[in-house]
């Protein structure tokens, strides 16, 4: 091979690419980072369990006690590490966002439809099902629950004759999936920001959505717990009603209340700027090819 790769750093897990990466950096001789992307977390894993329980067996246990270093992008997911018996080095990295956000070209009308918004995947790990059922329960005068985002596996279909069931798909808009000045229209749109998710590895939709002022309600599926300390959203237990009891709250605050809200949170937010994150990333990759000491952010125990 004509200049051989110094190190390698492996995204996800599963995959045959995700082995033969490892095979490579075997091969080579050199040190393998491999960064589950929550694909370890309990939930990911009890999903087909089947096979992945056939693939730790056959080679993803080996690759996974091959690397070098295993990379977590919260603190529950390297707990997680540790519950599954991986012994390796951690770098604990949360992921970065685009935090130069142009503001919203015009202001909210303070006569207005207020939209409650849900940005992810539509999949059944996301909990769109309890959110209806949730926002079924209160509806809401004055409000619209939006939902954006790709529909993996027909997951929508369900989602949407759960609501029909309810009586509530009128009030419901799919957006669809969007990107770039179009995400930002709808983020900037909305009053309040729902990520009503069974597990995440970090979740950058709401870090997204805190950059953009918004008040966050998510669930402890996801490592967002500062979301409470900081004064800028809800992080309730998976399930209806402690959904419902949080949607209740955050509906019943007036607007100033919710901008103040997505103020703190985009104060809140700014330590998850993509130049710190480049910066704590190459520092581990420094350590592994030995050109500076064990950064902090890489744990032993």
């Amino acid at each position: 091979m004509h200049n051989p790769p110094s190190l390698i750093h492996s995204h996800g897990l599963w995959l045959p690419v995700n082995h033969w990466a490892s095979r490579a950096a075997r091969q080579l001789g050199i040190p393998l980072i491999i960064h589950p992307r929550g694909m370890l977390e309990p939930w990911a894993i009890n999903h087909k369990s089947w096979k992945k329980k056939l693939a730790m067996a056959v080679f993803q246990r080996r690759d996974l006690d091959s690397a070098a270093v295993l990379m977590a992008t919260s603190e529950d997911e390297y707990q997680n590490f540790r519950s599954l018996g991986l012994e390796l080095p951690v770098a604990v990295i949360p992921n970065g966002i685009q935090l130069h956000i142009p503001a919203a070209t015009e202001a909210k009308p303070p006569v207005r439809v207020r939209k409650a918004l849900f940005l992810s995947r539509v999949h059944q790990k996301k909990g769109l099902l309890n959110l209806v059922q949730a926002w079924a329960t209160l509806q809401p005068q004055g409000w619209r629950l939006q939902i954006a985002g790709p529909d993996e596996g027909g997951h929508l279909a369900e989602v949407m004759a759960a609501a029909r069931k309810a009586g509530i798909e009128t009030a419901i808009d799919y957006l669809g999936e969007v990107d770039g000045a179009e995400k930002a229209a709808i983020y900037h749109a909305a009053d309040l920001f729902v990520l009503p998710t069974f597990s995440e590895n970090f979740g950058v939709v709401v870090a997204e959505a805190l950059a953009h002022g918004l008040p966050v309600i998510t669930t402890q599926g996801a490592p967002w717990a500062e979301l409470v300390t900081h004064g800028c959203g809800w992080w309730v237990a998976i399930g209806v009603e402690p959904l419902e009891v949080a949607l209740r709250q955050a509906l019943a605050l007036s607007d100033e209340q919710r901008v103040a809200m997505g103020e703190r949170g985009k104060a809140y937010v700014q330590r998850y700027d993509w130049v710190d994150i480049a910066q704590q990333t190459a520092a581990v990759y420094r350590w592994l090819l030995g050109q500076q000491t064990k950064p902090d952010n890489v744990r032993l125990d």
